[in-house]
């Protein structure tokens, strides 16, 4: 079949968060399946065009509605490592990729409404249009209702949507002037049942529009499926969500074990795999080195993350002053788009930087990212909510062992070395329910605790965890099951 991935991230050209890991992954497995495979995607003036291969404008430039008159916007095509990439470059003094970066811009909602506009363009052009189109999160959440509107066309009923939640803390809330942008009309769909933001009535929600409009809704863990539909991290759509549960479910997500395996890894100086662990101390001495921390037998703790406030920032403050006061060292890389949240962090690293035991590296490095999964021993990730997170995955992969609150996707990939039941034999971390510091605490006193006196069976929880498959296979595998039944459902529906 043919699957048109549509995304505002795809790794490593465009990436931002996890969604671009997604992106990356999920199309690479699926073409290991035999699909056809392209992902669509903005041409932004960041993209790290050196990747793609082959690239090329196709046909002539598309008329994209904007408000009461057309822009123009090439359509450039070319290989990503053997996947198809579709770049939209608008012709236009808006300049609405030609930013410096990605997201962040006060005008993201018309950016990616036209980004929206230009993919139903260029599927009304194609002579190839897919049997899947593939969605993603907000800023994409118009195109199912683009595609709705225009089902009486030729061939453009016959295209099924599936639509992927990745967090529904952004939902996409704009102004309905967005709706008029490009060519819908604000009066029919500005109801509770299709884009009224139940938030604030004089808001549209795009996030709501795509689980509307979709053929078949998901989000990428089955915990956050249900915390979404039952409890308040559902952030006002739970009744949306059960109005369509008949078309929702989670899927947990995979890494792409092409770019996240110690085994292979080229971004770290020895590889090394759940037989051969004790190499893993020579990346531990590289890291230390490259960040001029102690060489000392110490534990050292780990934050790879967006710092966002979904993700626990006062628990990762906490974690990084009982890690350092407990004997531990620690190492934090990450970046936010908030100043107010940069200050902190930078006021943190000030504050800590004449200790030989922490390193804060506001920023993102790839290469540091790698090198700090292969060379710490545990890592925190206290989120007050997370959908799936790669960063738990990513660590148990590199025998680093998580410390995770309960919650989503954490909840179903971690299990507790002492509390889980589970067999000794899958258990892979530690877990915290309450996001305090009293319940952090509680499970990084017990982290340090098996480390320092059990050392054999810490090893075998790291040992554990590298043994996991997270692979995208099973994931890849639920996906097509997914997008066959939209398909086989449709020609019932014909017949």
């Amino acid at each position: 079949m043919r699957i048109a991935m549509v995304s505002t991230e795809c790794a490593p050209i465009a990436k931002v968060g996890g969604l671009g890991d997604f992106v990356q992954g999920l199309a690479r497995e699926l073409l290991k399946h035999g699909e056809r495979v392209e992902v669509l995607l903005p041409n932004y003036d960041v993209l790290e065009g050196q990747h793609i291969e082959d690239l090329h404008e196709i046909g002539a430039p598309l008329r994209v509605p904007f408000h009461d008159r057309r822009l123009d916007c090439r359509v450039l095509s070319g290989k990503l490592g053997g996947l198809t990439c579709v770049l939209f470059d608008p012709l236009s003094e808006h300049r609405f990729f030609a930013r410096s970066r990605i997201y962040g811009e006060r005008d993201d909602a018309q950016r990616f409404a036209f980004f929206s506009s230009a993919v139903l363009e260029y599927l009304r052009a194609s002579d190839r249009r897919p049997d899947i189109l593939h969605c993603n999160d907000w800023r994409t959440g118009l195109i199912p209702v683009l595609l709705q509107a225009c089902e009486q066309e030729p061939g453009m009923s016959d295209i099924r949507v599936c639509y992927t939640l990745h967090n529904l803390g952004d939902q996409g809330r704009v102004g309905s002037d967005i709706l008029h942008q490009v060519g819908l009309d604000p009066a029919s769909l500005m109801v509770p049942d299709r884009l009224l933001d139940p938030h604030d009535e004089r808001m549209a929600n795009l996030m709501q529009g795509g689980i509307v409009y979709a053929d078949f809704v998901n989000t990428v863990s089955p915990r956050y499926a249900w915390e979404i539909q039952n409890t308040t991290q559902g952030m006002r759509l739970q009744p949306l969500l059960k109005t369509h549960r008949n078309k929702f479910g989670g899927i947990l997500n995979g890494l792409d074990d092409g770019v996240w395996n110690p085994e292979v890894d080229r971004h770290i100086p020895v590889n090394y795999g759940p037989g051969s662990l004790p190499l893993k101390a020579a990346n531990r001495r590289e890291l230390r080195a490259r960040l001029a921390l102690e060489e000392t037998e110490k534990p050292i703790f780990a934050v790879v993350s967006r710092l966002d406030r979904q993700k626990g920032l006062d628990l990762i403050e906490h974690g990084i002053r009982y890690a350092l006061a407990e004997g531990g060292q620690v190492i934090l890389l990450g970046y936010s788009l908030d100043a107010v949240i940069t200050a902190r962090f930078e006021g943190l690293r000030a504050e800590l930087s004449a200790s030989p035991d922490c390193r804060l590296e506001l920023g993102y490095d790839e290469a540091l990212a790698h090198l700090i999964y292969a060379g710490s021993d545990m890592i925190l990730i206290p989120s007050l909510y997370e959908p799936c997170g790669l960063t738990q995955l990513i660590a148990m992969k590199y025998g680093t062992v998580p410390i995770v609150r309960r919650v989503g996707g954490l909840a179903d990939t971690v299990f507790d070395a002492h509390y889980s039941d589970k067999s000794f034999e899958v258990r892979n971390g530690y877990l915290f329910d309450d996001p305090t510091p009293a319940g952090l605490e509680s499970a990084m006193s017990r982290a340090f605790d098996l480390w320092r006196c059990f050392p054999a069976y810490f090893r075998q929880l790291r040992v554990n965890g590298m043994r996991g498959d997270y692979s995208w296979r099973q994931p890849a595998q639920q996906y097509l099951d997914i997008y066959r039944h939209m398909i086989l459902s449709r020609a019932q529906s014909a017949s």
